[in-house]
């Protein structure tokens, strides 16, 4: 059966910090996947999810701080993959790491991580992404337990699984992420990774060396104490998904467990803390 999604393009001025409240409330309301680009942010959700006063549900869309602009379109599944064909380039960390697709060029880093994204979130393009791979470069993962919450594509798992993490977890409440981190764990000869689908009531009675949380700010605050039950003596946590200004939000809650700010990556306004237990 083929699966239509309905795709809301949202103009966004001033972009932040609107953008993110955005896609938290448009989260809420049942939208899947989000893709944030110059202006503001597309996001997608299930034909059979969606309804026709969806959006009065979307307080931020009324505030007299931002304006809004919304451009409407419905999505077939079978076109995802030739749209990301034509918009998605390879890329590279550090000289080190390389991100593609199967069909471009094997450009022999290091670090070869091929994936299809199709409708889900991290290929690296993402700032987010970009500095997440910066800080696991940085680790010494052998024979580490590792934690991928809100995987995505599955791309920083199996980024972990080439630096010689053993056994990892990934793990994402959206079923595209799910589907599209086993596709990728698959392609990339991945031995030592269990994807779920789920959020983080999955953690209960799990313990990691590492935990990977690249996820927006609201739901890193709600899981705080779900991370800090599984994290083991001498663990590291690796935020990201949020804004320099969040830091101090962050860093607050974050200090009640103890755990030392070790490292901050900031690109362009957006950051990823590393902590340590």
């Amino acid at each position: 059966m083929m699966i239509k999604y309905i795709g809301y393009t949202f103009t966004v001025a001033p972009k932040e910090p609107a953008t993110e409240i955005l896609i938290a409330q448009l989260g809420f309301a049942g939208f899947e996947s989000f893709v944030e680009n110059e202006d503001g942010v597309t996001a997608y959700i299930q034909e059979n999810d969606w309804n026709e006063q969806i959006l009065n549900t979307i307080q931020i869309l009324n505030s007299e701080e931002f304006n809004f602009t919304i451009k409407e379109e419905v999505i077939e599944q079978t076109n995802w993959n030739s749209e990301w064909e034509k918009n998605f380039n390879p890329i590279q960390v550090d000289g080190k790491v390389s991100v593609r697709a199967p069909f471009h060029e094997n450009p022999n880093l290091e670090f070869d991580i091929v994936i299809e994204p199709k409708m889900s979130f991290g290929t690296g393009h993402h700032e987010t992404t970009h500095m997440m791979i910066q800080h696991l470069l940085s680790l010494d993962l052998a024979n580490k337990k590792v934690l991928d919450m809100g995987c995505g594509t599955g791309i920083l798992a199996i980024f972990t699984e080439m630096k010689g993490a053993k056994p990892i977890d990934a793990i994402d409440i959206d079923t595209w992420c799910y589907e599209n981190s086993l596709e990728n764990v698959q392609r990339n000869n991945c031995k030592h990774i269990t994807v779920f689908e789920g959020d983080a009531t999955l953690l209960i009675n799990k313990k990691y060396d590492v935990i990977i949380a690249n996820i927006n700010r609201n739901i890193l605050l709600n899981d705080m104490q779900a991370y800090m039950n599984c994290l083991n003596k001498d663990g590291i946590i690796l935020f990201s998904g949020f804004y320099k200004e969040d830091i101090p939000i962050i860093d607050a809650e974050v200090s009640k467990y103890q755990l030392k700010l070790d490292t901050v990556i900031e690109r362009n306004n957006w950051v990823a803390l590393k902590y340590l237990k």
